[in-house]
């Protein structure tokens, strides 16, 4: 069924692949960290649900700010450069959040982690999306983003392992391992080609190049991807950063939040895998309204779950199809917009994006904290992901098999 090794064949692709997707599973595992040492931390240091929304927030806002610092940069000075430094920031304000003496600290250290966290991820999907062949493009950034599946299990095995008997701060430090990567990956890659045409070219000005970004040509799509970012980074970050707090809440202990947010998470390989065959079968809109529908339904369906059966099938239905349509989205968003604006348009929407990812979790924390229920603010998560899902359907365009300009 699957085509993917056909990417694997060319020693440089391959080489390029699982050296962003390696830094992209440590993008995950930090991310994937803190929804599980926010549960842990809520009862060393008592916080409750708003603080836990916070702090949960704060990183969203520093990727907020990251995406679109990173996105702008990376089209003046390349996508290389900017990838290793947004890894070296995250990686040493991760280790440094080991050593947080108390919440405003922690909180202060999360916002320059979520910085390069969100500066990384669309400067990555940048640099694959325009280093791969037209007919493997898509599915080549599908697979880099299935590394975040591999991060959020490294994670989820840290927390079962390590923080009930080692604590948080020792998993924190964990997270510092990639600024030795970082030392790896700056001989390991390339520039891509499409930036390398564009830099013998007189750079275009920051003005510009957002304007451009809003020109008639380039404001539908961009309207699309900025409402698409919004609603699937709300819903996932409200959704999957109050898994383990959720499951708790739901009567599970704290141990086997982990061990059930665990096997869920493993549920999102497969959906990658789906959504990366899928993507050069049928279209880009196909994965995308088809994954995205399901996930709403997956989503009323976790929060009306009743049993502890219908909570993991439904968690693990959640899981696949979500991530399956984040896949999607990373690969489509690049493919709207010419090389010189490209990371600049990636990153705006993508920065956009991260604002939902800052309100999510602070309202979950606001609507636990009064009381609503979890099935009411799981329909919440169903509404958004279908606007999402309406807005590809209708405002955007097939980029299949369509040559980067």
């Amino acid at each position: 069924m699957f085509n993917q090794m056909s990417l694997l064949r060319s020693k440089k692709q391959r080489k390029l692949l699982f050296s962003a997707g390696l830094s992209w599973m440590f993008d995950a595992m930090d991310v994937g960290m803190i929804s599980f040492v926010v549960a842990a931390l809520a009862k060393e240091w008592m916080l409750g649900p708003e603080r836990i929304g916070y702090l949960t927030s704060i990183t969203s806002l520093g990727m907020a700010v990251g995406a679109a610092s990173a996105g702008i940069l990376a089209d003046r000075f390349g996508r290389k450069s900017v990838l290793l430094w947004t890894l070296l920031i995250f990686s040493i304000a991760s280790g440094l959040s080991a050593f947080a003496a108390g919440y405003i600290m922690l909180c202060v250290l999360r916002f320059i982690a979520g910085f390069g966290l969100g500066g990384e991820l669309p400067v990555a999907s940048t640099l694959v999306s325009e280093s791969m062949p037209v007919k493997e493009r898509g599915r080549a950034v599908v697979l880099l983003e299935s590394f975040w599946a591999l991060g959020w299990i490294l994670s989820a095995l840290i927390a079962f392992f390590v923080i009930p008997d080692y604590g948080w701060r020792v998993a924190f430090a964990i997270g510092a391992v990639p600024a030795l990567y970082a030392l790896y990956l700056r001989r390991a890659i390339d520039d891509s080609p499409k930036f390398a045409e564009i830099k013998k070219a007189p750079p275009v000005p920051l003005k510009k190049r957002v304007a451009a970004v809003w020109s008639a040509e380039h404001r539908r799509s961009t309207i699309m991807l900025w409402v698409l970012w919004f609603t699937v980074v709300f819903s996932y970050y409200g959704m999957f950063l109050w898994l383990p707090t959720v499951m708790v809440l739901k009567g599970f202990s704290l141990v086997k939040s982990f061990e059930y947010v665990l096997i869920m998470t493993l549920a999102q390989l497969p959906g990658y895998f789906t959504a990366a065959y899928f993507i050069e079968k049928f279209g880009r809109k196909f994965v995308l309204v088809i994954y995205l529908l399901l996930t709403a339904v997956s989503a009323a369906w976790f929060g009306n779950a009743t049993t502890e059966g219908m909570l993991m099938a439904a968690g693990i239905c959640l899981s696949f199809f979500n991530l399956g349509a984040w896949g999607g989205m990373y690969a489509y968003t690049p493919e709207l917009y010419p090389t010189t604006i490209r990371s600049t348009g990636t990153g705006l929407a993508t920065s956009f994006g991260r604002i939902g990812g800052i309100i999510a979790p602070t309202l979950v924390g606001v609507l636990v904290g009064r009381s609503v229920g979890i099935s009411t603010i799981f329909m919440l998560f169903f509404v958004t992901i279908v606007i999402g899902a309406l807005a590809v359907l209708f405002l955007g365009k097939e980029t299949k098999g369509l040559e980067l300009e």
